[in-house]
């Protein structure tokens, strides 16, 4: 009994509470709701963070332009979730950890790298982390599906570099598509990926 409770909290639990918290940051910020300037205290804002905001680092990943926003990104956290369940279904410990260290991986690599980038807001770059990290531990699986996973991110993210975001996209969610977010995910990612490498052997996977 007490084995089964140690896993009451599943990958699904922490997902679907990630996703109560931003529908709920996005809720108290927009409508009706918008008693607190949630996206003046949190959303990452370059300036404030060299004031000494830095909570504003991981909190923008959280934060959304429209409820279009929102939701294309909770759908994506989602599906990288199903796609990638068996990496963590037996250590949900494990994505809560890798969930907030690619938080804090974006927000640094937006302020580091690219100073032009003032104000960001959304989870498309820890996404792409997210998905990069999954693909890699396919690999170390022996799934053949990951390379294609793997090199199928890094087209993406090449070509938007050179070509930028869908004009679409942009238009949807009533901002600049952050394209530099998703090359400092997938980058983020791999330091994930390989930092972890050390540590594989100790997580068994089943064989179903």
């Amino acid at each position: 009994m007490a084995k089964q409770g140690s896993h009451s909290i599943t990958p699904f639990s922490f997902v679907l509470l990630m996703s109560v918290l931003c529908i709920v940051l996005f809720a108290i910020s927009s409508g009706k709701l918008a008693f607190i300037d949630i996206q003046g205290v949190l959303n990452y804002q370059r300036q404030a963070i060299t004031d000494g905001q830095v909570w504003r680092i991981v909190t923008g990943n959280l934060l959304h332009t429209n409820m279009w926003h929102l939701a294309m990104n909770l759908a994506g956290f989602w599906v990288i979730i199903f796609l990638h369940e068996l990496h963590y279904k037996r250590h949900t410990g494990k994505l809560i950890l890798l969930f907030s260290s690619l938080c804090l991986l974006e927000g640094i690599g937006l302020y580091l790298f690219y100073p032009q980038l003032q104000a960001y807001v959304g989870l498309s770059g820890l996404l792409h982390g997210l998905f990069t990290f999954g693909a890699i531990m396919d690999i170390r699986k022996g799934l053949i599906s990951g390379y294609v996973l793997l090199l199928g991110v890094i087209l993406k993210v090449l070509y938007e570099q050179y070509f930028g975001a869908s004009a679409d996209i942009s238009e949807l969610i009533s901002a600049r598509v952050a394209t530099e977010s998703h090359l400092v995910g997938v980058i983020a990612g791999l330091i994930s990926a390989l930092v972890w490498t050390p540590m594989a052997s100790k997580f068994k996977y089943s064989q179903s």
